[in-house]
């Protein structure tokens, strides 16, 4: 366990989306509304236990929503996405000490540019999802954001920020976040699975982003 450090001294919190920032995993409740869950749930619960390779599960995943109305993804959006508890208390704290925010998720860009905004973060990566003539390709567009490419996607912002990686906090629950947690001074698991809970400095057990707060000082 690392000794208590001033939250004041950190310049930035990545967070991951799906299971952490949000209560729900987006690609699932995608396959609820189009009646393939039972096709799509299993494929994600192995990914996130690192059973599975994440990039292999996402392809698999957005392949069985080819021909989806777009409208589902704000459908999923409106019905099914909501904030972890503490999440904004969380925020507005790290705001309040001018810490930089970065959401990084293996999800679809449609959820986390929505989020970024409804929150006020200051940057938000993630996965593309390909729309043709209203409908999802079930492809997604360009290189696909994998744990690796989450922790470059944190050194990238951490560098241009002008911080160490001591002076950064990860948030995740999934074996896709490991890297990404390891990138960071202090990386935190968060209501995680057991293979990331035992390779984090902390693990959160109880839902309440707002508990990231108690594991450091506030002077």
């Amino acid at each position: 366990m690392p000794e208590k450090r001033r939250l004041a001294e950190f310049g930035l919190v990545a967070l991951d989306m799906d299971s952490t920032l949000i209560t729900v995993e987006t690609l699932d409740e995608i396959a609820d509304l189009a009646g393939i869950r039972e096709q799509v749930a299993p494929i994600t619960a192995a990914a996130m236990r690192g059973e599975i390779d994440f990039s292999e599960s996402l392809t698999r995943r957005v392949a069985l929503f080819k021909g989806l109305d777009q409208s589902i993804l704000q459908r999923v959006y409106d019905e099914w996405v909501s904030l972890s508890p503490g999440a904004e208390q969380l925020i507005a704290e790290l705001k309040r000490l001018g810490i930089k925010t970065l959401l990084i998720s293996g999800g679809f860009n449609f959820f986390t540019e929505r989020l970024k905004i409804r929150l006020g973060l200051d940057y938000a990566v993630s996965n593309q999802v390909e729309i043709r003539d209203g409908k999802l390709t079930g492809r997604i567009s360009g290189k696909i954001l994998d744990g690796q490419g989450k922790a470059e996607c944190l050194d990238k912002i951490r560098i241009k920020l002008g911080l160490t990686k001591e002076q950064t906090i990860a948030i995740g629950d999934g074996a896709n976040d490991l890297k990404m947690l390891a990138a960071a001074g202090i990386g935190i698991a968060y209501c995680a699975k057991p293979v990331v809970k035992s390779q984090t400095h902390y693990a959160l057990e109880n839902p309440g982003l707002d508990g990231v707060l108690k594991l450091f000082s506030a002077s």
